[in-house]
């Protein structure tokens, strides 16, 4: 994932900051729960796309 590009991307609902996941190829929205899938190095960031994250893996 390009560095320039994550410094650019927030979250499209909050415009919050995004953290990569690096082995799960999403990026992780905490404030809103959601995670966005990263397909063919491209990230959707699209809501009905993302998947909503537990609180266990908030907290890793």
């Amino acid at each position: 994932m390009d560095r320039k590009l994550l410094e650019i991307l927030v979250c499209p609902i909050c415009k919050g900051p995004l953290h990569y996941d690096k082995a799960r190829q999403e990026l992780i929205c905490r404030a809103d729960r959601l995670a966005y899938p990263i397909r063919d190095d491209i990230p959707v960031m699209l809501e009905e796309e993302a998947r909503s994250l537990s609180a266990e893996e908030l907290e890793g």
